[in-house]
């Protein structure tokens, strides 16, 4: 929409009136085509004062280089939607002429070990950080982008509020995390310290990179909702402060990047983690060690494949016709161990418009589940609707046009989204999870 307007034209140019470019990218880009991108939040206190320094828990400002959140972005060249790859900053990798190291210290290495002006290091940095990127998924890294703790605050306070569901209570002094469970929604002020939060967390760097795609998902919808898009002093505002607290590579085109963008839907935008790290001390240091590296540029291929073709000869159905509530028969079965549980619901869901009636006790469960035969898709979906976060699953047992309700002991009313439950797994095994920019389900 604002790449294909005057407005988008004119905001454009303001923030390449005041970015900062480094050359971080050796060799050319395939402009017009996909686009591989990292993402990076510099771990630099730059622009904070004193008091912010101690308000938002950031520790020592001095000699601090590291590249302490890092993703890899893949766009596709039709705009369909994108794909976010966190790079947790302890993942052990070679670094080109620097032996073996985490790799968020590729930045402060090609840094230091550069001559001349701070640019030129800023420069040499970058340029050492994509190349160890590059080498470690196999992919060619086509821009760079780099955003510091202050501009993501300011930034944070434009874009407004994130929701975020916690599936426990949290708290850390050292980052200045304290956050209750539930859903709840994080201000720019409390931004910083959700997604610098380690200490506390199950899984300690894992869980940290989870939390920054959950939040950067909420900001995503923030400024891809109508609100914000039709709001010309907030879109304003977001180009200045890109401009003012981002830096890009040379190459890095605004106008095209947004014209990608454009359209894509948050439930088309994925965030991940590189799937197989795994916890070890080497050299007296804690670090993420990754699968091997056939395994790892298999991951990242897969970001970039084309779909598969389809190779089915069958000819192609007519679409079904829409399901009413009228035309879907309900029953209620109790495992919540909650008295009358059953009964209440089917009178909720009969005035809802479903044929329902309660079908008596089920074993305990708590998980509330909404069973439905293969061909009732629709109609489940229509219930599990009534009753957000429940979940579904197929049972040929049930006659066609019946979907059974489970009540379980998440189940908080007709109406009402389950309590959500915590993630089975705690060890890290489950860290390549794909979510997407439209999940609301709880984390830690």
């Amino acid at each position: 929409m604002l790449a294909g307007s005057g407005w988008g034209w004119y905001l454009v140019r303001v923030a390449e009136a005041s970015v900062n470019r480094t050359d971080a990218i050796v060799g050319g880009d395939r402009a017009g085509q996909e686009m591989n991108l990292l993402l990076v939040g510099m771990d630099s206190r730059t622009g904070l004062t004193a008091e912010q320094q101690a308000e938002f828990s950031t520790g020592d400002p001095d000699g601090v280089l590291n590249t302490d959140s890092m993703m890899l972005v893949h766009l596709p060249g039709d705009g369909s939607g994108a794909s976010f790859v966190s790079l947790p900053r302890d993942t052990y990798v070679p670094i080109p002429e620097h032996g073996m190291g985490r790799l968020n210290s590729a930045y402060s290495r090609g840094y230091n070990a550069a001559e001349g002006s701070d640019a030129e290091k800023d420069s040499a940095g970058a340029q050492l950080l994509t190349q160890t990127v590059s080498q470690f998924t196999g992919l060619g890294i086509d821009h760079f982008a780099a955003i510091d703790l202050l501009g993501f605050i300011n930034l944070s306070r434009i874009v407004g509020g994130v929701q975020v569901n916690l599936c426990q209570a949290t708290s850390d002094s050292l980052s200045g995390a304290d956050f209750p469970a539930g859903v709840q929604t994080i201000g720019g002020d409390d931004a910083l310290k959700f997604v610098r939060q380690r200490h506390g967390l199950p899984n300690f760097d894992l869980d940290r990179v989870v939390r920054q795609q959950v939040y950067i998902a909420g900001m995503l919808r923030n400024i891809l909702s109508t609100d914000l898009l039709l709001d010309l002093g907030k879109q304003k505002a977001i180009v200045e402060q890109l401009g003012s607290s981002v830096t890009l590579d040379q190459g890095l085109d605004i106008f095209d990047l947004a014209g990608q963008m454009q359209g894509v839907q948050p439930g088309a935008i994925t965030f991940q983690t590189i799937p197989g790290l795994t916890p070890a001390r080497i050299d007296g240091a804690d670090v993420l060690e990754p699968p091997g590296e056939a395994e790892v540029e298999a991951f990242f291929d897969s970001l970039t494949a084309p779909p598969a073709a389809s190779t089915s000869s069958a000819a192609p159905t007519s679409e079904a016709p829409p399901v009413s509530p009228g035309a879907v028969t309900v029953s209620v079965l109790n495992g919540s161990g909650i008295p009358g549980a059953a009964a209440t619901a089917a009178t909720a869901l009969s005035t809802a418009g479903f044929e329902a009636g309660s079908g008596g006790n089920a074993d305990p469960t708590d998980t509330t589940t909404v069973r439905h035969a293969s061909g009732d898709e629709a109609a489940a979906a229509l219930v599990a609707a009534q009753v957000p976060g429940a979940a579904l699953a197929v049972d040929d047992s049930l006659p066609a046009g019946t979907v059974q309700l489970v009540i379980g002991s998440d189940y908080n009313g007709i109406g009402e989204a389950v309590t959500a439950q915590a993630p089975a797994d705690t060890d890290g095994s489950d860290a390549g999870n794909e979510r997407t920019a439209a999940d609301s389900s709880c984390i830690y």
